[in-house]
Formats: C-alpha cells, structure tokens, sequence
C-alpha cells in the first residue's frame, strides 16, 4: 500500500461491494477515523465512532443493506460510499494514504450522478465535522447542526443538502 495509492484520479475504478468485501471495508473505515478525523474529534468520540464496525460481520451487512460502491486503486479499496434510499449518503470513507487523491470525489460523483439518473433532485449527507468542507466544495449546503449519541459520548455533524440540477 503505497502512498501514492489513488493520485491519478484516472486509475481510480468503482464497482459495487463485494461480500467478500466486509472485513476490509471495516478496517478501511476505522482507519480513517483514527488517522484523519483527530483535529476535529477527541480520542473518545473516536472511539464511539469506530465501535460501529467492531462487529464486522454487522457492519458488512449493514454495508451489504445499502448500496455501497467501493473505490479501487491498483486493485485494492482505497474508499466505499455507500447511498441509503437513492437519496442520502450514509457513508463515505477513503482510505488515509489516499485521502486527498481524487477518491472522495470519485465516490460523491457516482453517487450525485445515481441519484439524479434515478430522478432525485436533491442528495443528503450528514457530515462529519471533518468532512464538511468537502461537501461545501461540492455544493452542499448546511441544514442544520446534530448531535449523535455514540457510547457514553456525543459526535457533531452537519446534514447538508445538495440541489442535483442539470449540468452538475
């Protein structure tokens, strides 16, 4: 896994999940919680964060429920996003050492242009305070501030709306 995984935004494949896909879409997500989220959350809300794949075989099905399309760089997951109801984005995660490489883009694309091939004219996220000016620099906008519970603490995030009007 080098860290040049995903820079060239045209070697960057999609396809849907895999079953066989579960166990390293969990560890894919824990470590982008644990490495790129620690500006904007402490050691505990992580924590909570990350306990949601620590069963993995209820996070794949989780994952499975949805659909979920998984980024891939020289054939290995570098990111998943995965779309709840054709019209809100449950999860979307990339891989630390491709963080910044086009990944993120490449999944919230697929997504946007899913939503509006099915005929929805409005996509939602809620952010995490980490992800929040990606989804602005992809014309979301701000709806309102929440607070999750998660164990015995709270998570802030922003759900955020975008408009899936022609030409976007």
């Amino acid at each position: 896994m080098s860290g040049a995984a995903g820079k060239d935004p045209a070697k960057i494949a999609l396809r849907p999940m895999l079953a066989a896909d579960g166990p390293v879409l969990a560890a894919l997500f824990r470590a982008a919680i644990a490495e790129l989220t620690g500006e904007d959350y402490d050691e505990e809300q992580q924590e909570a964060w990350i306990a949601a794949a620590d069963d993995e075989d209820a996070f794949a099905a989780r994952l499975a429920g949805l659909l979920t399309v998984v980024a891939l760089s020289e054939g290995e997951p570098v990111g998943f996003v995965s779309l709840k109801g054709d019209e809100h984005i449950e999860f979307l995660y990339v891989r630390p050492d491709a963080a910044g490489t086009g990944v993120g883009a490449a999944l919230a694309g697929a997504v946007e242009a899913l939503a509006k091939a099915r005929g929805k004219r409005a996509l939602t996220v809620d952010a995490s305070d980490t992800a929040l000016g990606f989804f602005q620099h992809r014309g979301y906008e701000a709806q309102r501030r929440n607070m999750v519970p998660r164990a015995d603490t709270w998570l802030g995030n922003t759900s955020m709306k975008k408009t899936l009007g022609e030409g976007r």
